[in-house]
């Protein structure tokens, strides 16, 4: 696994890339952890997972923090290990009505929890609110995205590419018919 990893990483990232790692880097013991680091391309920076023991030391990392906001080509990032439904600035677009900003985790994988979190997606998106500085009603931005590194095959993507994944990831879904209440006993979690 390890293996597939680091090469799926190196084909993808340069010695000069950025990399932000959401968390959960390595359950593995710091010197299996070090020798894991030391294999791999690119600047490092670590925002804290539950299992980053013994990662959070390492000096391979430009960083570690359990959150971070941050610009990328003009949007800003929320960057957290937990997803965060209400995150700083999210109901800001652009003239155009482009998301500004978006909110980056990993943590869920892709469990019952992400299945909640799609069904929060989808009702917040449905609803409309008076927003400052835009006249009428507009849709609830809700841009979170799961960052779980099986989504990319184990391959760091850019913010556009997360963009452009879950976007298509959720039209999967959706033209499989797959929501979530056909997940059986999990719709006795949302009430009627």
């Amino acid at each position: 696994m390890n293996e597939y990893m680091v090469a799926k990483w190196n084909a993808k990232v340069r010695d000069n890339d950025d990399v932000i790692i959401l968390g959960d880097f390595s359950y593995g013991s710091v010197e299996e952890t070090d020798a894991l680091l030391r294999r791999l391309k690119g600047n490092l920076f670590l925002i804290e997972g539950n299992h980053d023991k013994a990662s959070v030391r390492n000096p391979r990392f430009g960083w570690v923090a359990p959150y971070k906001e941050m610009r990328d080509g003009g949007r800003r990032v929320i960057l957290s290990h937990y997803p965060i439904m209400c995150y700083n600035k999210q109901y800001i677009v652009s003239e155009a009505g482009k998301p500004h900003t978006y909110m980056l985790y990993g943590h869920v994988h892709d469990t019952f929890d992400q299945r909640l979190i799609e069904e929060f997606q989808r009702i917040a998106r449905s609803c409309t609110r008076e927003i400052l500085g835009k006249e009428g009603r507009v849709a609830i931005p809700c841009n979170v995205i799961n960052c779980f590194c099986k989504y990319s095959d184990y391959t760091p993507l850019t913010l556009d590419e997360w963009i452009e994944n879950d976007r298509a990831r959720q039209l999967e879904r959706e033209l499989a018919g797959k929501n979530f209440l056909d997940r059986g006993t999990a719709s006795d979690a949302i009430p009627d």
